[in-house]
């Protein structure tokens, strides 16, 4: 049986030391490939391109073009839907980590995060699912998407989900696997996994990060829960 093909990663960091470190750990990984460096946001976009990458391990404060715009460019790019955005930030209070998660980024995390987050992370990420769970995630999503509610009213925004399907997202929300999910509603997890995508799809978002967003942006999921 042959082995399966390595997770194809760009690291786009301005700084050679971060660059430099990361490539380090990941070339000690045999399912993770380093298959470009970027030290602007142009330069990642092009890369996007032309490596095809899985990941791309974004910083947020990069010259030329920063790594949300660079995010939202990659992410809006016909024929670059599989490549996934990891934003890499110093300070978890970095209000620019809801507005990467807006551009289509698939998660964030810290840049003092150890090696096996970081590993996980990848992996996580580039199998398709969305980073949800780093220690920030839920407070910064709530902080932030409180302050910029939608003009729509949430009953407007929602109205193409199914009751069932509300309840999901809700739970998406809350940073729930497919597993709890099912759990929580009685279902199994390949129909909760179902309902993901039907919502996913009927409010065009890229992945389960935007899925997030639009709980919170709603009010279908809030910070105290």
């Amino acid at each position: 049986m042959s082995p399966a093909p390595a997770i194809k990663v760009v690291l786009a960091d301005d700084e050679h030391l971060v660059r430099s470190g990361f490539k380090v750990l990941l070339d000690l990984e045999d399912d993770i490939s380093v298959v470009g460096e970027a030290t602007t946001g142009v330069e990642a976009c092009d890369l996007a391109r032309t490596a095809r990458p899985h990941v791309v391990l974004m910083d947020i404060r990069m010259p030329t073009l920063d790594g949300i715009r660079a995010t939202a460019r990659i992410a809006g790019t016909p024929g670059l839907e599989h490549v996934k955005v990891l934003i890499l930030t110093t300070y978890d209070t970095d209000e620019n980590v809801f507005d990467a998660l807006q551009a289509g980024a698939s998660g964030f995390l810290l840049k003092d995060a150890g090696p096996a987050e970081l590993l996980h992370a990848i992996r996580v990420i580039a199998a398709g699912d969305a980073l949800l769970a780093p220690r920030v995630t839920r407070r910064l999503i709530g902080q932030f998407a409180a302050q910029r509610r939608l003009a729509a009213s949430a009953a407007d925004r929602l109205s193409v989900l199914t009751d069932r399907e509300r309840e999901v997202l809700a739970l998406v929300g809350r940073g729930m696997s497919n597993d709890e999910i099912g759990a929580a509603l009685f279902l199994s997890p390949a129909t909760a996994r179902t309902h993901v995508g039907r919502a996913m799809t009927k409010l065009g978002a890229r992945d389960r990060a935007q899925l997030v967003v639009i709980a919170f942006r709603t009010g279908l999921t809030t910070p105290d829960e």
